[in-house]
Parts: C-alpha cells; sequence; structure tokens
C-alpha cells in the first residue's frame, strides 16, 4: 500500500513557492518561454500521452490514481482537438491528485533507492545538493527541455519546505515532484520558436520542440535522453543529425505504440466507450469482445504495415487477422487457443478461406459493430464512416425535418427496402447516394458483427454499384477501397495533421509532394512517416488552420486524389 505524503495544504504551499514562476492557464502558452516568438501552438497531453511519459520515465508499474477529462476531437482527430482544450477546475484537481499519488510512490521506500540518484545527508532534513541532481534529471524528461534556472531553484525549494514541515527528506522531495508533475509546464505542449539564423523574417522550431515534435508523432511519448541530448548539441538542427535520430527512432520498437495511437485516433476507436449494444438480442457482444475488436483491428494493421512492410493499402483487402476466442464466437469461426505444452493463447492468427467474404478491417467487428446502432446495422452510418474515416470526405448532416419512420418501418423486412422507401423522399435521396452503396455492402454484418446471409428471413443484397464501380459484397468493397486514389490521399492527409497538430491550405503542395512520395515507395508507412519527420514543413511553427472540405455529394472519380481534411460527426 503506498503511502501518503502529499497533503493539500503541502501542495498548496509548493504552489505558493512557485508562484513566481510563469504557467500556462486554459491552454494560453506560456510568455515567458525562452525563445518567444509569433503565436505558438499550444496542445494539451492526451491520456495515453500522459501515461506514456509516466511510464518511460518512472517505469510500467507507477498507478496514476486519477480520471482524464475527455479528449476533443477535431477535424477528424483527437491530435487536433488538443490544441483546442484547456482544463477545467475539476479536471486540475485530478492533475494534482495524480500528480500527489505518482510522486508518492516514487519516493516510497520500495522505490526511492532506483528513481532518486543520491543518498541524502540525511533522511530527517532538505539535502539541496541530492534533491537538486534528482531534479535536473527528471525535470528534463518531463518538461521535454532542460528546466530553466528559476524552475530548478524554485523546484529544490518546494522540496525543502516540505522535508522542514514533515520532519522528513523524501517527503520533501515527492512534494517538489507533485508541483512539477501538476504544472501546466508538463501538462501541456508548447511550441517554441525562434528567428532563423539567416534573418530572413522567418521563424522555427528551438531543437527541444523539434524533438518534441519527432518523438510525440514517431512514439507518442515524450523524448528520450538520447534525443533530448541531440537537441541539446544542436544534431537536431543538421539535416544529418536529424536523419540519424528518425532513423533511430523508426528502428525502435517503441515505434509501433506511435502507430497504434495513429490508427487509434483516425479510425475514432475512442467512440468505443460509448458503444452499446442490446444485450437480449446481441447477448455475445460484450466489453470484452469489443476490447478484443479493437485490438483485432490494431494487430492486424501492425502486422500488414511494420512486421511486413507491406502496401497500407493491404489492410482493407488482406484475410489474414488475429481472433480471440470471443471474437470467434461473433464471427461464427472455429478457433483452437490451446498450445502445444498446454498454455493458453489469447490471440491465434487466423486467415479466412479465399472463397469468403470476410476480407480486410472493413469487415471487422471494429468498423461493423461501432458504425451500427445499439439493436439494428446501418448501412448509412457505415457509409458515411467510410466517406469520413477512409476517404476524408464530408458527408452532409440529414436536414431537421427529415422523417424516420420509414426507416424503422418493420413492414420492409431488410434494410434495403427500408432505405429505398425512406430515400425515395426528395430531401434524402441525395445523402443516401453518398452513403447507402458502401452501407448495403457490409449488410451481411449484424449490429454485433456477425456474418448472416438473411434478415427477418429475407436473402441480403449485397450487391451495390459504388463510385462507378459494380461491386457485389464485403469483399468487393474492400478492393475498391485499395483501389480508390483517395483512400491514399486521405491518410497523407490524416498523418500529416496528426503530426504537426493540424494542416493549413498553404501545406497543400507539401501534401502533394508527400502523396508522390507515399505512392513511389509502394505506399508503405514507415517511408511516409520519415518523409514527414524530415521535411522543413513538418516543423514550421505558428497556429495552423483546418484545410478546406472536401463534400462527397459528388463523390470523386477513379483517379482523382482529394486530399482533405474534415471534423468527422459525432
Amino acid at each position: 500500500m503506498t503511502r501518503r505524503v502529499l497533503g493539500n495544504g503541502l501542495i498548496a504551499a509548493a504552489v505558493c513557492g512557485l508562484a513566481a514562476l510563469p504557467i500556462l492557464s486554459s491552454g494560453v502558452a506560456e510568455s515567458a518561454v525562452q525563445g518567444s516568438a509569433p503565436e505558438a501552438l499550444v496542445r494539451r497531453l492526451t491520456a495515453e500521452q500522459y501515461q506514456n511519459i509516466i511510464a518511460d520515465v518512472f517505469g510500467p508499474t507507477i498507478e496514476l490514481g486519477g480520471r482524464f477529462e475527455p479528449d476533443m476531437r477535431a477535424d477528424g482527430l483527437v491530435a487536433v482537438g488538443a490544441s483546442k482544450v484547456s482544463v477545467s477546475p475539476t479536471g486540475l484537481e485530478q492533475y494534482e491528485t495524480m500528480a500527489r499519488t505518482i510522486a508518492a510512490q516514487i519516493v516510497d521506500e520500495k522505490r526511492r533507492g532506483m528513481m532518486i540518484p543520491c543518498k541524502p545527508a540525511a533522511e530527517n532534513a532538505a539535502d539541496d545538493a541530492c534533491t537538486r541532481q534528482f531534479m535536473v534529471q527528471v525535470g528534463r524528461l518531463l518538461y521535454r527541455r532542460p528546466l530553466t534556472g528559476a524552475e530548478l531553484d524554485a523546484y529544490v525549494g518546494a522540496a525543502a519546505l516540505g522535508a522542514k514541515l514533515t520532519g522528513n527528506y523524501y517527503d520533501g522531495v515527492g512534494l517538489g515532484l507533485a508541483g512539477m508533475l501538476s504544472s501546466p509546464k508538463f501538462i501541456f505542449r508548447v511550441d517554441v520558436t525562434g528567428s532563423k539564423p539567416d534573418r530572413s523574417g522567418e521563424y522555427q522550431l528551438d531543437s527541444y520542440s523539434k524533438a518534441s515534435h519527432l518523438s510525440f508523432f514517431l512514439w507518442n511519448s515524450g523524448p528520450d535522453a538520447e534525443l533530448l541530448d541531440a537537441a541539446a548539441s544542436g544534431d537536431l538542427t543538421t539535416k544529418r543529425g536529424l536523419a540519424r535520430q528518425v532513423e533511430r527512432m523508426l528502428a525502435s520498437r517503441r515505434l509501433e505504440a506511435g502507430v497504434r495511437a495513429f490508427f487509434i485516433d483516425m479510425f475514432g476507436f475512442d467512440q468505443f466507450s460509448a458503444l452499446a449494444k442490446d444485450t437480449t438480442l446481441y447477448p455475445k457482444f460484450s466489453t470484452k469482445s469489443a476490447t478484443d475488436a479493437q485490438e483485432q483491428t490494431l494487430k492486424t494493421i501492425i502486422d500488414r504495415v511494420l512486421i511486413e512492410r507491406g502496401d497500407y493499402r493491404e489492410i482493407f483487402t488482406t484475410r489474414k487477422t488475429y481472433l480471440t476466442q470471443e471474437l470467434a464466437a461473433i464471427y461464427k469461426v472455429p478457433l483452437a487457443t490451446i498450445q502445444p505444452n498446454g498454455a493458453p493463447d489469447s490471440w491465434e492468427a487466423y486467415e479466412f478461406a479465399p472463397e469468403d467474404p470476410r476480407a480486410g478491417i472493413l469487415t471487422h467487428a471494429s468498423f461493423t459493430a461501432l458504425h451500427s446502432h445499439p439493436g439494428i446495422s446501418s448501412p448509412t452510418l457505415r457509409g458515411k464512416a467510410l466517406r469520413e474515416v477512409i476517404f476524408c470526405q464530408k458527408v452532409p448532416a440529414p436536414p431537421g425535418n427529415v422523417e424516420f419512420d420509414l426507416v424503422n418501418n418493420v413492414a420492409y423486412k431488410t434494410a434495403r427496402d427500408r432505405l429505398k422507401a425512406h430515400a425515395s423522399e426528395a430531401v434524402c435521396a441525395g445523402c443516401h447516394k453518398i452513403t447507402d452503396p458502401a452501407g448495403l455492402a457490409l449488410e451481411n454484418f449484424d449490429t454485433a458483427g456477425t456474418f448472416r446471409t438473411t434478415e427477418n428471413g429475407e436473402p441480403i443484397d449485397t450487391s451495390a454499384v459504388f463510385d462507378g464501380k459494380n461491386i457485389k459484397g464485403p469483399a468487393d468493397l474492400g478492393r475498391a477501397a485499395y483501389e480508390h486514389p483517395a483512400t491514399t490521399s486521405c491518410l497523407v492527409n490524416r498523418i500529416a495533421a496528426y503530426g504537426r497538430g493540424g494542416v493549413a491550405r498553404s501545406d497543400r503542395p507539401w501534401l502533394t509532394e508527400l502523396e508522390s512520395a507515399f505512392k513511389k515507395s509502394g505506399y508503405r508507412l514507415p517511408e511516409l512517416m520519415k518523409a514527414i519527420a524530415l521535411s522543413d514543413q513538418f516543423y514550421r511553427p505558428a497556429p495552423v488552420q483546418s484545410a478546406p472540405e472536401t463534400s462527397a455529394s459528388a463523390p470523386p472519380r477513379l483517379g482523382t486524389v482529394t486530399p482533405v481534411s474534415t471534423e468527422r460527426r459525432q
């Protein structure tokens, strides 16, 4: 049981001791951070980034002991919404609770010997020299830059005050660390800029901001010690030094965490937290199967784009995937999970037969179940998700006076019949032409993702004309997504916006260059990430605005490329 050493009174004392330091408030940039320049992009750490940094700095066994406020999705990504959110008073209390909980674990008797690189002269009094050594080491990793002299003095002073009030050196160190962890300087990422050496009037990110851009993009966490060393030495300001760090980080096992974070964001898997199914109608769909559905898709993607270094588009056509017993029950396929030595294995590689209509991630429960209603499938929601999530095409919202009686009319046995009757209304026809063909091709899957051939006793017709192509079902839809130019242009747009915090109209030439490089690489994701990480535009400072949206009211023909940024409707 972790001993609680930091009370509200001591935190208040620490706040008083640190009051002279400039801080962030509700997402507003620090004015006193060195390298003052035009407006800077400020992003709150996502919950996963916060967790990753704590695990990287202090180890994976540290418990946070608090809750995060919901992240915000903008232009299709939480990574973009991070620059539009602040911290409420309740959220601040949670950050302070987590700071105290984490700090108490770092200084407890089980961990202090491993965490603190020195021993105090006496355990019942302050030792500024030892505290300073610890704060320099930890502060650099938490703040993604070296602490300023004023910051270091303040935290060492807070630790000394805590030791005096409690009569315990380690309690004092915990107080100073808690103050550091609850500071907006840790909770927010701030781009620090300065003038270019050539005095061209342009600005550039400083080396530590470049290091943060790079690490959060590739690893979804703060810079490690080696990357910070490169920033300190000036290596990141040279093409050779930057390339050396990019190659190292792309070769690291931590790249998988970064790729996972991107696809979780792009595919909107945060929405699974609110996903519900009618348990009476679909008893096999549970919280566990919903979690497994996300992991199935992520494992499939990692296998194709990282382990095999394959064509990104193959995630829409591959019949190779991974299943658990829970997913096998939903998919109605046999799965043996007992290994030769008798040990259970929760995940098994699985490949659907060539004649099976199930192929690609669009047939995974992570797509079909997520984009359905609790008690019934929805071709419209699925088609809308394909347009907005995979193609970056904006689907207009339905008019406020639309009647949905025909959509819910049980006299029509299949979704196709119900939608045909509903779309006969002139006000509805336009949007349904955009969404429904793709969604009807996936009607073999009920709202839980289970494969079926009939609905209410009637055979399901999955044929459709999708963007000028005749398709017969889910496998054909996956092939159409593979061949559609918007699939790759959307990925380029999304991952560039994910890394930079958004893209602007002025980024259009850069996005076009990235699309060309992506195509030349055989649509290999690591090569695209490398091209982004080495480009000057990736490190361009100043706030970014959304690129103009492309409406899906007139779907692009095959052969046209439409990189866009859209806000995904919730």
